[in-house]
């Protein structure tokens, strides 16, 4: 492909002919991009992050084996009869293969990514009694500021917010204050990465917990837990994961960890012998203790419906697709609209971003609901950025063609 449009100049049609070429000619290439037609999309491209995409295209026959083969005809006695009871460990050993961590350290208890958040930070907190401080970065999402701020006044310790500069430095030269660290691999807004290894390792030289927020990274980033010596971590069940709306959160512990972990939230299924219906609470000694009610059947099943295609294909080739994808996604607006592609706002280099790339466009929420119209869907953060986040299994070349396209026009319209 040679040449290239002036700057908000219109695209040729022999432009748009050539792009579809390529684009089809990379899915072609990548076998990874069958996938897609397995995926429910209702022929639109959804490039949204922020809290689901489309579900499996067999998510329906498995709920209705799980509801007519099981629940119907077993009742009460599919808790035991069917394993349902074990789902929280079963689906959360699946999660670990695609986290980086051995079985029996990450477990789905059915709560939301908030109260797994605030679970875990109390507990992070409860290992360093005699720290004061919680540190965590200005630009987290919201909800990890929020936890952080609830948790630090209930147990009596200072929050510091850094900057991503300061919150390295603060590690350095405070550390010895910091109880637990609350970090994310990929920031939420812009796309850009923090490695999770050296951040670790300095929570670790200053005796800090290490705490990791990797809702924006799980399934499309790989994120090496065990390797990386993380002390705990959640992340929610939807985004890359397409555990579908409202998905429950997963807790990780290492193996090191569990028997020390004292979470706020000891519910009946945490409990080491949950129907001796003990009046005393005694944890149970692995990662069960990280458990609290009874879990929430359909969605467990959903969510590990989901992971199967994820696990078939390996955490690795799926970044590897990510990558390709947002990369053609930059492609695409540097020959047709590098006006556009001037305001991006995430890394170009596709080894600093996660699975997502940032665009600042006045408007924005406008634009989103403007390309929500011609099928492509994306999410706007305000006051002024457009994410399009690139699921490696039911995004391909071509729909990643097209969204440029539609945001091309779009832009155009708008001015």
């Amino acid at each position: 492909m040679t040449g290239q449009p002036q700057a908000g100049a219109s695209t040729a049609p022999a432009w748009i002919e050539a792009q579809q070429i390529e684009a089809q000619q990379r899915d072609g290439r990548d076998p990874l991009s069958a996938f897609a037609s397995g995926f429910a999309t209702d022929g639109a491209v959804h490039l949204n992050g922020n809290s689901l995409g489309p579900p499996r295209a067999g998510l329906a026959g498995e709920l209705e084996r799980v509801v007519h083969g099981q629940w119907a005809p077993h009742q009460v006695h599919g808790w035991f009869k069917d394993g349902w009871l074990d789902l929280p460990r079963t689906v959360g050993d699946k999660l670990a293969a695609v986290l980086g961590a051995a079985p029996g350290q990450v477990v789905v208890a059915g709560e939301t990514t908030s109260t797994t958040l605030f679970n875990a930070l109390v507990a992070a907190c409860r290992l360093r009694e005699d720290r004061p401080v919680l540190l965590i970065e200005a630009a987290s999402f919201p909800t990890d500021l929020y936890i952080a701020g609830s948790v630090a006044r209930l147990l009596g310790r200072r929050v510091v917010t850094a900057s991503a500069e300061d919150f390295d430095s603060f590690l350095r030269e405070n550390g010895a204050q910091v109880a637990a660290a609350v970090a994310a691999p990929v920031d939420f807004r812009t796309g850009e990465r923090r490695g999770i290894g050296p951040t670790t390792a300095l929570c670790h030289a200053a005796g800090a917990i290490a705490v990791w927020d990797l809702s924006h990274a799980t399934g499309v980033l790989p994120v090496d837990l065990d390797a990386h010596a993380v002390d705990l971590a959640v992340g929610c069940g939807y985004k890359y994961l397409g555990g579908g709306p409202g998905a429950p959160a997963f807790l990780y512990v290492p193996f090191r960890l569990q028997q020390a972990v004292d979470f706020p939230l000891s519910g009946w299924h945490g409990h080491a012998r949950p129907f001796a219906m003990a009046p005393a609470f005694e944890p149970d000694s692995g990662i069960g203790r990280g458990r609290t009610g009874t879990p929430p059947l359909l969605s467990l099943v959903a969510l590990g419906h989901a992971l199967d295609p994820l696990l078939e294909v390996g955490v690795h080739a799926l970044y590897s697709r990510s990558q390709d994808l947002s990369e053609f996604f930059l492609e695409c607006l540097e020959r047709s609209r590098p006006d556009v592609l001037e305001q991006l706002v995430s890394p170009r280099d596709p080894d600093r971003r996660g699975g997502h790339l940032a665009l600042r466009l006045p408007d924005a929420e406008r634009i989103e609901e403007a390309l929500a119209a011609r099928g492509v869907l994306v999410d706007s953060r305000p006051p002024d950025l457009i994410r399009f986040a690139f699921a490696p299994l039911y995004v391909t070349h071509e729909q990643v063609r097209r969204a440029v396209h539609e945001l091309g026009d779009v832009v155009k319209e708008a001015r």
